[in-house]
Parts: C-alpha cells; structure tokens; sequence
C-alpha cells in the first residue's frame, strides 16, 4: 500500500499499480451498490464508507485487497472466511488479487456493518 495522503477514493485508485486499480473500482463499485447512503472517505490512508462511524475500509496490496469491516464483521462472517480459505485477523480479510472478488460476501458484510451502525445489530 502506498503511504502517500489522499483526499480521495479516486486519488487513492490513481496510485495504485495499473494491474490492481480495476481491482479496486470494483471494490468501490460493490461497497458502493450494498450501500449507496454511505459516505466515501478516506480514513487511516485507505478508501472507507461511513455513516455515523466508518464502516468499511479497503486496500490494495502486492497480492491481495484487504477488506477492513472492523472486528464485528470479521467475526460474523469468520466461517465463511474459512470455508472460502481466506487468510483473515481480528479485523481483516485477504481476497487475493488472482481471483475474483466475491460480491456477495463483500455486499453482506457491507450491509452487517451497515445495519449494525444504525443501532439495529448488538455489537
């Protein structure tokens, strides 16, 4: 990941290595899609989406994108994270940048997050 500061989610895609940016629009495109009221930013030097807290962040790395939906998504979601094979912390997930991004999960953590934020899921 490049250290450099942005202001912007487009910024950030632009100094990007070329391979990875169609990566990372698509990222955007699919956070952007399970929640469109969210607000991009750019928090701790990563594209994020946020509502009354941040609710996802995301980045590119030499051979995957990480997806930052903070502990409580990583912990909802860890069996599926398992099943899929993909390396995860307490508060990451790898998607490797040789296969293809899984919508579905990335829009239903998205949508965790979301509803969790507005008070509707305990943490």
């Amino acid at each position: 990941m490049n250290a450099t500061k942005f202001n912007t989610i487009d910024e950030y895609i632009a100094s990007q290595m070329p391979v990875v940016q169609p990566i990372l629009v698509e990222m955007r495109q699919i956070i952007r899609q399970a929640i469109p009221e969210a607000t991009e930013v750019i928090s701790w030097g990563m594209p994020a989406f946020k509502l009354k807290s941040t609710l996802v962040f995301f980045a590119a790395y030499k051979n995957h994108l990480g997806y930052y939906p903070t502990s409580s998504g990583i912990k909802v979601f860890e069996e599926e994270f398992k099943k899929r094979n993909y390396a995860y912390s307490k508060g990451a997930v790898q998607f490797p940048l040789d296969q293809p991004l899984p919508k579905e999960l990335i829009q239903k953590i998205a949508l965790f997050r979301l509803e969790e934020d507005k008070g509707k899921k305990k943490k």
